[in-house]
């Protein structure tokens, strides 16, 4: 097996890891209702699915009688 003849320094190390970072995602306002969501992603508005800025689908009610 492959083994480093040298230990590598931790500056080395820190630079390679520089890339591994969080990042905060992109938030759009829906013009129609004035809702925070992601971006090309639909989201629920009191039970209705928008889509940019359109109501893809409607939340259907279920009743439930009892005897």
């Amino acid at each position: 097996m492959a083994h480093p003849k040298r230990r590598q320094s931790s500056t080395r190390r820190d630079k390679r890891r520089t890339h591994y970072k969080a990042v905060v995602p992109q938030l759009a306002k829906d013009a129609t209702t004035g809702e925070l969501h992601l971006y090309h992603r639909a989201h629920w508005h009191e039970g209705k699915l928008y889509y940019r800025g359109k109501v893809v689908l409607e939340k259907e009610v279920t009743t439930t009688e009892e005897n």
